[in-house]
């Protein structure tokens, strides 16, 4: 099969074409036939910084954590899913599994839904990691309706399904962005577009808040962007970042009694650890996508298999509106 493989680690390091054998369908496994992938900012991270992250795979390595596909053989033991089944997830591309920068890939059935029938392949490749990322946040919190939840970056990858997600749970949902652009999808969703770049917090939370501060914060920026969050947040909030590597002063959130979550998703798939559970948030996601709930944000421009590298720029760049998608 054709895959696009990376032979080192480093900002410099190119994709390389290989042809690979097909990998089978292991027990608990399916085989995929990879149709899209999208590109995360964590596969950009391993490609940059290789065995300086704990995740990153042996060279060579086939990188490509989200895909969307149809199913070409199905594993011993697995149920819910058959030949010919279009499905979807975030299965590989990380340690120990290939990933699906190529023609087939093996996937654990726990990992994977049936694709969302109202959704292309590239619109439901776009969606796994970011999709269970902003899922599993707002869980955590405890969004519910009536609250109100602010989405730091709620014009990016995790941030725009955060944001309907929320909304779809009845809260009412203000989210950051700067340019016309960002603060347009925002709207688009039907939150409160903020600019961050113009916008004081204490002005905006005085606006919408009336001064209490927000439920719920979902920082899809961090680093030092967390300190913004535990100012925005009202007395025993909760606060969700996706980016907490960085050394911070907790003292404000510990003043305002505020509980904070790291949502770090790939740990399932490092340590085989309640896989299930992504499995069935991307089932419940499909249907919410169905049903016209939420709709993914793709960018623009359109990458195949060989323009990977382009496609990793792109992202890169931080002129991408919505996900970058490479079709397989």
């Amino acid at each position: 099969m054709k895959a696009m493989t990376l032979n080192d680690y480093g900002t410099e390091a190119s994709f390389v074409e290989a042809d690979m054998p097909r990998p089978a369908a292991a027990p608990d496994q399916v085989l995929v036939r990879v149709k899209a992938t999208s590109v995360n900012t964590i596969d950009t991270m391993i490609k940059a910084m290789g065995k300086d992250l704990p995740l990153s795979p042996d060279l060579p390595a086939v990188l490509g954590m989200d895909f969307a596909g149809i199913v070409e053989e199905v594993g011993e033991d697995v149920t819910g899913f058959a030949m010919g089944d279009e499905v979807y997830g975030c299965a590989g591309g990380l340690a120990d599994l290939q990933g699906a920068l190529a023609e087939f890939m093996s996937a654990d059935a726990r990992l994977i839904a049936h694709k969302p029938k109202a959704s292309s392949m590239r619109e439901a490749a776009a969606l796994p990691l970011v999709g269970i990322t902003a899922w599993e946040g707002l869980h955590r919190a405890g969004v519910a309706t009536g609250q109100k939840v602010l989405v730091q970056g709620g014009a990016g990858g995790v941030g725009h399904l955060a944001v309907q997600l929320a909304h779809h749970l009845g809260a009412e949902v203000s989210a950051t962005g700067t340019g016309d652009s960002q603060l347009s999808v925002i709207e688009g969703y039907d939150a409160r577009p903020i600019d961050f770049a113009v916008e004081k917090i204490e002005d905006y939370v005085a606006a919408h808040t009336g001064g209490a501060g927000f439920d719920a914060v979902f920082d899809t920026v961090g680093g030092a962007n967390l300190t913004n969050s535990f100012a925005a947040a009202a007395l025993n909030a909760h606060v969700v970042t996706t980016v907490a590597l960085s050394e911070i002063d907790l003292s404000p959130a510990h003043f305002k009694g505020l509980s904070l979550h790291i949502v770090f998703m790939l740990l399932p798939m490092l340590h085989d650890v309640r896989r299930e559970v992504h499995g069935e948030i991307l089932a419940n996601l499909a249907k919410l996508i169905d049903a016209g709930a939420v709709k993914p944000l793709l960018d623009e421009q359109r990458f195949d298999l060989s323009q990977i590298g382009e496609a990793y720029a792109r992202l890169q760049s931080g002129q991408a509106i919505g996900k970058v998608v490479v079709e397989v």
